[in-house]
């Protein structure tokens, strides 16, 4: 018998899709980061939904304010990353009934943060009696057709870069998961990347206004894990000259002497974008980016081939695809 465990959440959601009838005139390709329904005069709907499940998807030390507003972040971060502004969040929440009141009360107060941090509101929901704690969100936003920013349409020669470092969150799960000891003032830094996440939400919707983006996505699960999507999208490859890490995380990797690259790529939960533009518009979109407070960092450029190759040292070396994927988990 063959389980979820054995094909993994991609190759899941692909069979699903195989029963399913696809609507006709979506604006968003079925396999991108949101859905999308158009209503007919050049603007679309765009919705999201994500997850958490307190047994898989709750870090120890999270508080449920923190996984309340987490729920929203990680819905936005995908509409932001569309060049969408978020307008709405609904949830759906089951819990067992031994789950204290304060816990529910403090999750709320969570939607309420994270839905007013990005200038969106929590607009309803519903409740039910479940044998662990879930949180099914959703995302609401509305957006011109024309101006999403999606993962298909990057063409080679584009400059592929990112509005951040990475390694934060893999350095923060090694303390929490692995145990891995580090300097209280670095240990509080990175653990709270996973505690308190940040959408790119103003920097994708500046990217995708400046018209220099020419593919986007978020990072949630970990720099590799998102160039294979945009690869599978597009047909296209990268080739990598950089994978950055943030100085917390380079400090990390030299106290324990870990590989750099891999934890660059190999993570997950940063909500970082990750995205290509028009080779002469780079600068532009820069500009985009550093008015909404974000860096436009390069990595390499989109190749013809389907390759996704970093070149480190002047060795090309294949990046394989770990990452985060559900019911499988971190590889």
């Amino acid at each position: 018998m063959v389980t979820i465990a054995d094909v993994g959440e991609r190759e899941l959601v692909i069979r699903i899709m195989r029963h399913l009838t696809l609507m006709p005139g979506m604006p968003v390709p079925s396999w991108d980061d949101v859905n999308a329904v158009s209503l007919g005069d050049g603007r679309a709907v765009i919705l999201k939904t994500d997850m958490l499940v307190w047994k898989t998807d709750i870090p120890v030390g999270m508080t449920p304010l923190q996984a309340g507003r987490k729920a929203v972040v990680m819905n936005f971060s995908d509409l932001g990353s569309k060049g969408v502004r978020p307008l709405a969040f609904l949830a759906a929440l089951g819990a067992p009934s031994t789950t204290p009141v304060d816990w529910v009360e403090d999750i709320a107060k969570g939607f309420e943060a994270g839905a007013r941090e990005y200038g969106g509101y929590m607009v309803g929901g519903d409740t039910n009696e479940a044998c662990d704690i879930i949180i099914s969100g959703m995302a609401y936003g509305l957006a011109e057709e024309k101006h999403l920013v999606l993962r298909s349409t990057s063409k080679p020669g584009d400059v592929l870069a990112t509005t951040g470092g990475f390694g934060n969150t893999t350095a923060a799960f090694k303390i929490l998961l692995d145990g891995l000891k580090t300097p209280e003032d670095l240990r509080v830094r990175l653990v709270e990347s996973v505690y308190m996440p940040r959408a790119r939400v103003n920097a994708g919707i500046a990217l995708a206004t400046s018209g220099a983006a020419t593919s986007s996505m978020d990072s949630s699960d970990g720099l590799a894990v998102s160039l294979y999507d945009l690869q599978k999208s597009s047909g296209n490859g990268f080739r990598l000259t950089s994978v950055p890490l943030t100085r917390d995380a380079e400090k990390f990797a030299e106290l324990h002497n870990l590989d750099r690259a891999a934890l660059a790529l190999y993570g997950g939960e940063e909500y970082e974008l990750v995205f290509t533009v028009k080779p002469d518009m780079v600068e532009e979109a820069r500009k985009a980016l550093r008015s909404a407070g974000a860096d436009l960092i390069e990595l390499g450029v989109v190749t013809k081939n389907r390759k996704i190759i970093y070149v480190e040292d002047g060795v090309e070396k294949p990046v394989g695809k770990g990452g985060w994927e559900h019911f499988t988990g971190l590889k």
